[in-house]
This record gives C-alpha cells, sequence and structure tokens, in this order.
C-alpha cells in the first residue's frame, strides 16, 4: 500500500471563499425543494411546514457550529472521519465516516431518480420502454437513459478535477438563486394569506404533522459537511472555513423557509393538492405564464447538479479518507496522478448512482429517509466529539471558537438523538421495512470492508496514517 507516498496522496488547495459557500450551499438547496415543498405544506399546514424547518434548521445550526469549529482546528480531508478519531477512537471513527458516506451516496443516488422525474414535465410522455414495475410504478428504459446519462456526466466532471466541479457550481447556484428571488419576490406582492390555510395540519395530530417533515429536514440541510470534506483542496484561513460553513447553512434555513411561504401564499389547498410540482406551479401563478413554470424547473434541474456535484465531492473524499488512513481497501484511495482526485472512490459513487433509476420513482422517498438517517447518525458522532475534545483537550488550538462551547455542544447531542429516534420503530415517521432493510445493509457491507481491511493492514498503519494526519494540521500555517 502506497499511503506512504506524500507525493502519490496530495491533495491540492485551489478552493477559494465564493467556491467553498457555492459548493455548500448548493449542496443544500439541491432539489427536493422543487418535488417535496407541496407535501411539506399538505403534511404540517403552511405555517407548520416552515416551523418544522425552522426547528430542525436551529438543531443544524447548533451541529454546524460544533462543525464550525472542527473543522478551523482540524483541517483535513475527511471532516468527521479526523474528529471522530482524535476524540472516540478507531472504530468510533469509522462508523461515523461510514454512516454520513450513505448520506452522501444517497442523495447521489437520489439526483439520478429525481433528473428523469423533472425532465418528464418538460417533455411529457418521453418515457417509453416498459422494463418492469417496481411498488406500483412502471419502469421505462428512456427514464433509467435519462438517469444514467446524468450520473456519467456529473461522475466525469468531478474526475477532471476540483477546479472544474468548483466552476460548474459556482455559475449554477447563481443560476438557482436569480429565479429563487425572483419567485419570492413575487409572491409576496402577488401572493395572499388567505391560501395559506390551513396554517397547521391538525387531522392527524399537529406534532405528526410536523414530525413528518422535520424527518426529512437533517436531509435537505445535508451539504454544509462537504466543506470539511473537502478541507485539503480549500485555500482560505482555516478560521474563515468555520464562518463560511456557518453562512451558508443560515442562508439554507432561510431558502427553505422562503420557498414554503411563496408556495402556500400562492396556491390554495385545493391546487396544491393537484399539483405534481408545486414550485414550478406557484411560480406559474405568480407570472401568469408558462414560461415561468418552466424556468422553476430549469432551476430546479440546476439544483439537482449543485447537489449532485458536491455531493461527488464529499463522498469520494470521504471514501478516499477511510481508505488512505486504512479503514477500507486501499483500491478506494488512488489519486489521479494529473487531476488529483480520488478516481477509485468517484468511479464507484458513479456506479451506484447509475443502478439508482432502475429502482424507478418510489426510491426518491427511500433514499431520503434511509440516507437521512445515516447523516443524524454522522452528527451525532461530530457533537459526542466535540463535547469529549473540549473537556479532554481545552488547550487545542481553534481558530474558529464558539461561545458558550460546551452548552452547545451538549445541545447538539441531545438534539441529534431526538432526530435519530424519530427514525426508530414507535415513530409516526419510523422507517418502513424497505429503509431498514437498505440501511443495515449498507452498515452490513462497511463492517466487512472494515474487517478485512483491519485484518490486511493492521490497526497500527492505521493508527499512524491518523496521527501523521493529525499532526499536520497546523491552523496558522507560516508562523
Amino acid at each position: 500500500m502506497s499511503n506512504d507516498s506524500s507525493k502519490e496522496t496530495q491533495l491540492t488547495r485551489v478552493l477559494a471563499r465564493k467556491d467553498v459557500l457555492a459548493l455548500a450551499f448548493g449542496a443544500m438547496i439541491g432539489w427536493g425543494w422543487i418535488v417535496l415543498t407541496g407535501s411539506w405544506i399538505q403534511s404540517a399546514g403552511s405555517l407548520g411546514a416552515i416551523s418544522a424547518f425552522l426547528l430542525g434548521g436551529v438543531v443544524i445550526v447548533l451541529v454546524g457550529l460544533t462543525y464550525a469549529e472542527l473543522a478551523s482546528a482540524m483541517p483535513q480531508v475527511g471532516g468527521e472521519h479526523v474528529y471522530s478519531y482524535r476524540a472516540l477512537g478507531h472504530f468510533a471513527s469509522f462508523l461515523c465516516t461510514w454512516a454520513i458516506v450513505l448520506g452522501y451516496i444517497s442523495v447521489v443516488a437520489f439526483e439520478a431518480v429525481a433528473l428523469p422525474t423533472v425532465v418528464e414535465h418538460l417533455f411529457p410522455n418521453y418515457a417509453v420502454g416498459q422494463l418492469w414495475t417496481i411498488a406500483g410504478w412502471d419502469v421505462k428504459a428512456t427514464w433509467v437513459a435519462v438517469g444514467v446519462g446524468g450520473s456519467v456526466a456529473m461522475m466525469w466532471i468531478n474526475y477532471l478535477g476540483v477546479r472544474t466541479a468548483a466552476l460548474v457550481q459556482k455559475v449554477v447556484t447563481l443560476l438557482i438563486l436569480a429565479v429563487g428571488i425572483m419567485f419570492i419576490t413575487g409572491a409576496l406582492f402577488q401572493g395572499s394569506t388567505t391560501t395559506m390555510d390551513p396554517l397547521f395540519q391538525v387531522e392527524e395530530g399537529i406534532i405528526g404533522g410536523l414530525m413528518t417533515v422535520i424527518i426529512m429536514v437533517p436531509f435537505m440541510f445535508v451539504g454544509f459537511d462537504v466543506i470539511p470534506q473537502a478541507a485539503e483542496e480549500i485555500n482560505l484561513p482555516f478560521k474563515e472555513i468555520g464562518r463560511v460553513l456557518m453562512i451558508s447553512v443560515i442562508l439554507a434555513v432561510f431558502w427553505y423557509s422562503f420557498i414554503i411561504l411563496g408556495t402556500s401564499l400562492m396556491l390554495e389547498p385545493d391546487a396544491l393538492a393537484a399539483s405534481s410540482l408545486a414550485v414550478p406551479d406557484a411560480m406559474q401563478a405568480v407570472f401568469k405564464a408558462p414560461w415561468a413554470g418552466n424556468l422553476m424547473i430549469m432551476a430546479g434541474i440546476a439544483g439537482i447538479i449543485t447537489s449532485w456535484n458536491a455531493f461527488y465531492i464529499g463522498g469520494s473524499r470521504a471514501i478516499y479518507a477511510l481508505a488512505h488512513s486504512g479503514m477500507l481497501p486501499a483500491f478506494f484511495g488512488k489519486l489521479h496522478p494529473k487531476h488529483r482526485t480520488p478516481t477509485n472512490a468517484i468511479l464507484v459513487m458513479g456506479v451506484i448512482s447509475s443502478l439508482a433509476p432502475l429502482l424507478g420513482r418510489p426510491a426518491l422517498v427511500w433514499l431520503v429517509v434511509a440516507g437521512g438517517l445515516g447523516i443524524v447518525i454522522a452528527y451525532l458522532f461530530v457533537s459526542l466529539s466535540f463535547v469529549v475534545l473540549r473537556y479532554r483537550e481545552p488547550d487545542m488550538e481553534r481558530p474558529f471558537r464558539v461561545r458558550h462551547g460546551k452548552t452547545v455542544g451538549a445541545l447538539s447531542v441531545v438534539l441529534s438523538l431526538a432526530l435519530i429516534g424519530m427514525y426508530l420503530p414507535g415513530s409516526p415517521s419510523a422507517l418502513s421495512t424497505i429503509e431498514w432493510l437498505m440501511f443495515a445493509g449498507w452498515m452490513l457491507l462497511g463492517l466487512a470492508l472494515y474487517g478485512w481491511s483491519r485484518m490486511r493492514y493492521g490497526i497500527e498503519f492505521s493508527d499512524r496514517m491518523m496521527n501523521r494526519e493529525l499532526a499536520s494540521a497546523d491552523p496558522y500555517p507560516g508562523r
């Protein structure tokens, strides 16, 4: 295993502040708001859906603060992988990182299913060539081909290097922002508060409705943690990494809240129930023209690209970090000699993403929920790592230091546990059987690879590589 060669394993610092902000914000806004806003409002009511995102946003902000401090103190590739190793040890580091990889891969696979779904709204009846039926939904050959083609294209962009991926991210994120501002501004002037009834959905209980939406919040906000994953490719003072991370989270909270508000101002409950894509329909209602709805769909496609792109970056770097430290087979730790990208990790993610459309549209919900559980488990590990390091290493240099850190850390732990509880049996929003099978299958696969790697390379090698990473972390380079 050639991990000892710094030349072969060195990533390059090329991402500027705008690149990093576009990477994280673009990852968080994605495509989900185009598809799911209508169901959020129907599940919790207009104000209920907004409240769910604000409450979930508070949790994400608190967890984000722990990430921001740790990312500035230990700016190594892998993010959670490094923090949890330093605080909790070898096996905890693997579990944390493998769980977040599930979240990243579920998003990458989600976008491969979302793309052919949105194309169907621009080109009705393009899906032909019956393949099979899954959960009552007919999977068509042309529909699958669009998802696979998009996945291969995004895989190629990331294969070529992080500079190319960052340029794509900036351009496309600006397009989404421009269209979103048009929609929100128009809805505030043109909309009516009478269409917002019911403010809270009471038929199945206000709490149940809120929880149905809150359970999706981690999946919608996952993305800010891509910043720590790509830390070794960010060319910023390490204190700024923490600041940019928090700005991206706060922007995303406002984005989702205003999108829900604008949609509920423009569409009455009956129109909302009849709509398959509520936000484009609301946009069309604002400007009273079909072009406006199509423009919003184009913004949705742009969101697919930003999210897809960011999670190829985040997921491949997390897999690379695990392999680089001997927790996964060395095959996954290979860097391209020219592009300096973790090529095999990117290719593996591309294969999984390309297979997702074969499951059809029902996979959208399965991926959201199963991936969401992986994400909140990783959040719990990071929050625990933050608390442990505050007590164990109070003098560790922290360029971005969170005020009232022990309180923030404790709240992050408690709230992460509460989010995990929402996925468990007995909760109104518990995972279904197929979602549990997806989650359990992923964890068992990881444990098998971890066990093989530990026997092949030995824990001493892994500890040596991790300690070398930690020793190289100087938050104030060039002092």
